[in-house]
């Protein structure tokens, strides 16, 4: 590694500072004026209320109208204001990168996995930001083949991406799908590993599923709208035919569900999954005859979700059927309807069931209790239990890779806001945990070093909303510290408490960094996400403003110091305590906002908006139009005091398309009375994910921390 020794001064520097060590000294942010974007009157009108919206003219870029050249001036000009109001900074976000960058281990290798005869990982080499899929066959001594070596692939493309990692059953084909330009288009390609050969069979705009057949020649996958990006068709495609030639299997003519295709771990059927937020249907096809007909599982059923596993002589099945919950069922192979559907556990009100791990001789179940993760395991012959043992009060574990049906090793990953990410092999028979690898954070780490608190804040209704949070050593309650507040808090996601290398770089230097686990996630079961989408949306808002309260009065932090960061839906959360709250943050970072709920939602040739009807609701409607209109970011910028605030967006986000951060800035710049920083920065070649490589992405990173350095008069 280069500069070693200069590294690991740097950190051992870091690591003696504390909150009240650290020296600040205020940020001379320079007098320019920020970029005033062009108003254009356009006039929205529905359910008899009209809505003047001057900024609409920002979607032309995707929308290839007249004003496309002047988005695009536009969102480059807020960058050079960004980039002059940061100009002092500069010098500190480099040595930010290269100080988080220094913690990766750059030559390394993931813990391999076994598969149909080989063992399968990806390594990485210094200085390279991608990796290598390579795989060994029979034991770990056997010569390395490299399947894929991405840093060759991706040579001088400013975006790449491979997903979709699929080896036939003879071991000797590979497909996988590559994305160039981060709109999540992948196109399928499928490579000879006998002969290294990339055969011309090339499927576009697909989601990179490719799902093989027994045969060897038959891939299914999902194909996507080219406008709205929406999951459309499965499709069939034999090798040495055209793409043109391709077989549409199955066709989603319901525009708010996702669907997808993959295989059971035994091998022996071929799945479609068709899913909305609150419904879902399966279509099963045996692997061995990939030219029949898919059959439904079970018909579609009005509020209910289920998903399944396939064992060699039943089926399981997972489904919130008068169970909110989730209970677990099985049914034969041959009669799969929901009438002979059979309890195997029961529903309870205390434990989600979030999924299940099947073996030949086992299951794993996935629950949830308390916020926290239990991993339950049963012997399926004498229907035997017991519970994993994590050994810490609070983390996040989830199922790692397990593609062998005939094992008894389990694999599962565990963090913790202290604990590197960490992945343990468990034997099912003897109980027995084996750590197999634990992220190595190089120039010195030391968890004793770090407290981790599980708190409780109560919400305006009386409901306890958890905290999570973690700071160094030599944190005094004062309410003096910075902390910077996290959340996300939609679509029933929950956000368990994990370790972040990069984060050290914030709690060395004295912050407090805390997880909001607020309604509209799962943390706390399924009536916790119910309780934080639709027509309770606001409880997703209001609960992290009772945390942000809850902080400051218990002097974790004051007023002064107290942060806010989200992304995504989460920064929708961030646009709206934004409004609500804005007395109550000094600073805000929205990572890729999803601020124009509204007129979102009723664009249709917009991706993902037909999909998420059940989560946001269809504004056609004039209950969920008004209720949705009182809490959209975009709609509710007032002439008022605002934080200080910093907007990152992608222009090729497919996910939240660039024009909602930008037209919320505008409006905010042209609204807002105080003379706090207003920041926006466009990246111009990435999407939703940010950069593709290993260590691009740690310089938005850097970014978002000399923000809030700045703001704290924290200098170095």
């Amino acid at each position: 590694m280069h500069n070693k020794p200069l590294v690991a001064i740097l950190l051992t520097t870091l690591i003696a500072c504390n909150n009240n060590q650290m020296k600040r000294e205020s940020y001379q942010w320079p007098t320019i004026q920020p970029p005033i974007a062009e108003k254009k009157a356009f006039n929205r009108t529905i359910h008899g209320d009209t809505v003047l919206d001057n900024y609409y003219w920002m979607i032309d870029f995707f929308k290839k109208g007249p004003d496309s050249t002047k988005v695009v001036d536009y969102l480059e000009a807020e960058n050079t204001y960004l980039d002059t109001m940061m100009s002092g900074t500069k010098q500190f976000q480099a040595s930010l990168f290269t100080e988080m960058k220094s913690r990766i281990k750059e030559k390394d290798e993931s813990v391999p996995y076994f598969k149909n005869g080989y063992y399968y990982y990806t390594r990485t080499e210094d200085g390279k930001q991608y990796y290598k899929y390579c795989r060994k066959k029979g034991t770990l001594t056997a010569p390395e083949e490299i399947l894929l070596d991405v840093d060759e692939m991706a040579k001088g493309k400013a975006y790449y991406s491979v997903a979709g990692y699929e080896v036939s059953d003879d071991n000797t084909l590979l497909a996988y799908g590559v994305d160039e330009v981060s709109r999540r288009q992948y196109t399928i390609h499928v490579k000879n590993l006998e002969t290294g050969e990339i055969l011309k069979d090339a499927v576009t705009n697909t989601s990179s599923d490719p799902t093989w057949a027994k045969d060897n020649k038959t891939l299914f996958y999902t194909s996507k709208n080219p406008i709205t990006l929406l999951s459309e068709k499965i499709k069939r495609h034999v090798l040495g035919s055209a793409e043109t030639q391709d077989v549409t299997v199955y066709e989603e003519k319901d525009k708010s569900n996702y669907i997808g295709v993959g295989r059971f771990k035994n091998g022996n059927y071929i799945a479609i999954y068709s899913q909305a937020t609150l419904s879902s249907e399966i279509r099963l096809l045996d692997a061995a005859t990939p030219l029949a007909a898919f059959k439904v599982f079970q018909p579609r059923m009005k509020d209910v979700l289920y998903d399944m596993v396939a064992l060699a002589d039943k089926f399981l099945i997972r489904t919130n059927w008068n169970a909110k919950n989730f209970r677990l069922m099985e049914c034969p192979l041959d009669k799969t309807g929901s009438a002979q559907w059979k309890e195997v556990i029961p529903h309870r009100e205390d434990v989600l069931i979030q999924g299940i791990e099947e073996f030949k001789g086992y299951i794993v179940i996935n629950e949830r209790k308390d916020g926290l993760v239990k991993m339950r395991v049963r012997n399926l012959t004498d229907n035997v239990e017991h519970y994993i043992d994590f050994g810490e009060a609070a983390y996040a574990a989830n199922f790692n890779i397990n593609p062998e049906y005939n094992s008894t090793n389990f694999r599962y990953s565990y963090t913790s806001l202290t604990t590197p990410a960490s992945i343990f092999d468990y034997d099912l028979f003897s109980k027995e945990k084996t750590l197999k690898k634990q992220q190595e954070v190089l120039g010195g780490y030391d968890p004793k070093e770090y407290i981790t608190e599980r708190l409780s804040a109560t919400a305006k209704d009386g409901t306890k909303v958890p905290i999570s949070l973690v700071y160094k050593k030599g944190f005094e309650k004062n309410g003096n510290a910075p902390l910077l507040l996290y959340a996300y808090g939609s679509y029933g996601a929950s956000t368990d408490a994990s370790f972040n290398s990069s984060r050290l770089s914030l709690l060395n230097r004295g912050f407090v960094f805390a997880i909001a686990h607020i309604r509209g996630g799962q943390d706390l079961g399924r009536q916790w996400y119910l309780d934080g989408k639709l027509l309770k949306k606001k409880n997703t808002f209001t609960d992290f403003i009772d945390c942000g309260e809850f902080l400051v009065k218990e002097k974790y932090t004051g007023k002064e110091h107290l942060y806010a960061q989200g992304g995504s839906a989460g920064g929708l959360l961030m646009g709206a305590i934004a409004n609500m709250a804005p007395g109550l943050w000094h600073g805000i970072i929205a990572q890729v906002p999803f601020v124009d709920v509204v007129n979102t939602m009723l664009d249709e040739s917009i991706p993902l908006t037909t999909n998420e009807f059940d989560e946001w609701g269809n504004p056609t409607n004039k209950e969920l139009y008004d209720y949705m209109k009182s809490y959209s970011p975009y709609e509710n910028v007032e002439k008022k005091n605002y934080p200080n605030i910093l907007v990152t967006t992608g222009l090729h986000d497919s996910q939240v398309q660039y024009f909602e951060p930008a037209k919320w800035v505008a409006k905010l710049r042209e609204m807002k009375t105080d003379k706090n920083i207003l920041l926006l920065h466009t990246n111009m070649e990435f999407g939703h994910g940010g950069a593709s490589g290993r260590f691009d992405y740690l310089k938005d990173v850097a970014l978002n921390y000399a923000f809030l350095f700045a703001l704290e008069g924290i200098s170095k």
